[in-house]
């Protein structure tokens, strides 16, 4: 097959490791066609309660509360699968293939050797909670994070202000803390820390290169430097080489070829060997030139699980509550700005999974709907407010503006009238709510949302997308592919392979993006405007001080975990995890 030029076709493969699979889709360069996709679900999804991935000799390893991890092989088998799986599919010659990119979440960190081998892969060490990858959403290490953020306010040091003034429990540096302190041997047999994002480059090309993004805003990566060893000996004096030592290594720029495939990997995915790997990307940022957003003003809100806005601007500003503001951190030449909701999907994952009723599950199923349309259809029945719930989106805490993963989830309003599915909307809602926050906090700081733009996969339900575009007073438009992340990541490979000279060039080729699907309706608007001013009530009300229940009843969850594990509370054999806690076998 030929281009319209009379050259070949040539194509690009992009891969996106989300939070419980990775997708691999195959695109045509020359407009961005995808041709083929596959996927892989992680063999051990997400280990939150207890460590399945280790050896059966280890026993039972349970983890502790607000624990995330993952395990690394999962991710290469997506590159054994999904990979060739996708380009079968799109039925395409793999010699034709010139690049691959990939994006992760982030911040997902792998403990590694030199080598790039994960401690996790070590016999010693295969039943260590703190030698696996700890995923993006391991909130444990809230406490370190706020030890970090009380020094660097006392110290008034200059990079605090590009995270909006505090550092989150999902970052680097926070989790590296709680490595340290509850588990040193490992720490100390740690020679990187690893983004996932990068450690899955280092397995397709051998060679490890730290990419830009997840560099600047999950590495505290300012201006050339990271936090300096006076300031990491203060919190704890082993750490004062951790950025040295662990972390620093060279940056790769967004868009640039991290290496070449190596044999091995080309074995694995049945793509030719040496061709262009782009540098490693987070599934957020990558997503924007896929939606055709790479200029100032216009925000990519990639909905899914958890919920990142991202957005690129002339201007340099600091806004209060942002995840960080990085030079060149979504397309080079932009100050790339990056806020978000900790737990959307999710929500309502655990909404219907916990709090919904039989008889609506088998409601959903008699008429052929899935139990989300089943409860939104119930739900959106009603005019706006008709519920009178308002609820806090923080059931995985408060990642902007707030920062904070000490809080949690709250409805109020409820009486013995109220329905499921009014608690689902309520639920619909509040994200929504949580959106607004973040979008008026951008323009109160001089850098205003100039058009919004959703990916992922809840653009999908179509109230929800009506509710957004009513809260926000904007309108709404939406990707036009159903794989975001993964086509960023391709486009990101055909500009690492020189099919174009930049990612705005690939973005306006291969990218695609529907305009205003969703504008506001005036007298919902209104509407959402008193129930947002109630929301506000709340927000600050709990996540600003002046109540602080939820903060001590997390610390009461976390004692009584901690009591329950001690060994005169434990019936029967025990063993040690986290060398902390003892448990049942």
């Amino acid at each position: 097959m030929k281009t319209r030029s009379g050259g070949p076709e040539r194509y690009v493969v992009g891969v996106d490791y989300g939070t419980l699979s990775g997708r691999a889709i195959v695109v045509r360069v020359s407009d961005g066609a995808e041709l083929g996709t596959a996927v892989h679900e992680y063999e051990h999804g997400v280990m939150d309660e207890v460590l399945t991935a280790a050896p059966p000799a280890a026993g039972r390893v349970r983890l502790g509360p607000d624990w995330a991890l993952q395990a690394p092989q999962d991710y290469v088998e997506v590159l054994r699968t999904a990979v060739p799986a996708a380009v079968a599919a799109a039925g395409v010659d793999p010699a034709d293939v010139i690049g691959i990119g990939t994006d992760f979440t982030a911040c997902t960190m792998v403990p590694t050797l030199a080598d790039g081998t994960p401690l996790s892969e070590l016999p010693e060490f295969a039943a260590r909670p703190h030698a696996y990858v700890k995923l993006w959403k391991h909130h444990a290490a809230q406490p370190h994070a706020d030890r970090i953020n009380a020094l660097a306010r006392d110290r008034d040091e200059p990079w605090m202000a590009r995270y909006g003034g505090l550092i989150s429990s999902e970052w680097e540096f926070a989790k590296g803390l709680q490595l340290l302190e509850e588990d040193p041997e490992v720490y100390s047999r740690m020679e990187h820390w690893v983004e996932a994002a990068d450690w899955i480059v280092w397995q397709l090309t051998d060679r490890y290169v730290r990419n830009a993004c997840t560099a600047g805003y999950k590495g505290i990566y300012q201006n050339g430097s990271y936090p300096g060893r006076e300031f990491l000996a203060a919190l704890h004096p082993e750490f004062a080489g951790f950025a040295d030592d662990k972390v620093a290594h060279e940056i790769g720029q967004l868009g640039d070829v991290a290496g070449s495939l190596s044999a091995r990997a080309a074995a694995w995915t049945g793509l030719p060997e040496g061709i262009a790997v782009a540098v490693g990307n987070v599934d957020a940022h990558v997503t924007a030139p896929a939606a055709q957003a790479v200029e100032p003003g216009q925000l990519v809100a990639i909905m899914g699980t958890s919920t990142c806005h991202v957005m690129s601007h002339d201007r340099l500003v600091e806004v209060p509550g942002m995840c960080g503001v990085v030079d060149g951190g979504i397309v080079p030449g932009l100050y790339g700005y990056e806020a978000g909701q900790s737990g959307v999907g999710d929500i309502f994952a655990w909404y219907v999974h916990n709090q919904v009723p039989g008889r609506l599950h088998d409601e959903a199923a008699a008429a052929g709907r899935s139990i989300h349309q089943h409860l939104t259809e119930l739900a959106y029945a009603e005019p706006v407010g008709s519920h009178g719930l308002v609820a806090l989106d923080w059931h995985s805490g408060n990642r902007s503006v707030l920062v904070d993963h000490e809080l949690s989830g709250v409805i109020v309003g409820q009486t013995l009238a109220t329905r499921a599915e009014q608690g689902y909307r309520a639920l619909l809602e509040a994200t929504a709510f949580g959106t607004r926050t973040i979008v008026e906090t951008f323009a109160a700081a001089g850098v205003p949302v100039t058009e919004f733009i959703v990916a992922g996969g809840l653009l999908r339900n179509p109230q929800l997308m009506q509710t957004y575009a009513d809260v926000l007073r904007l309108p709404i438009s939406t990707i036009a592919s159903e794989q975001g992340p993964a086509l960023g990541s391709a486009i990101h490979a055909a500009v690492a392979a020189g099919a174009y000279p930049d990612i705005r060039a690939a973005a306006a080729a291969m990218g695609a993006v529907d305009r205003a699907v969703y504008l506001p309706n005036e007298a919902d608007a209104a509407a959402y405007d008193e129930l947002y001013a109630e929301y506000l009530t709340l927000h600050d009300y709990f996540g600003r001080g002046a109540n602080g229940a939820m903060k001590r009843l997390r610390a009461r969850r976390r004692a009584a975990s901690e009591t329950a594990d001690r060994p005169e509370n434990v019936a029967g054999p025990v063993e040690r995890i986290d060398d902390t806690r003892m448990v049942h076998q």
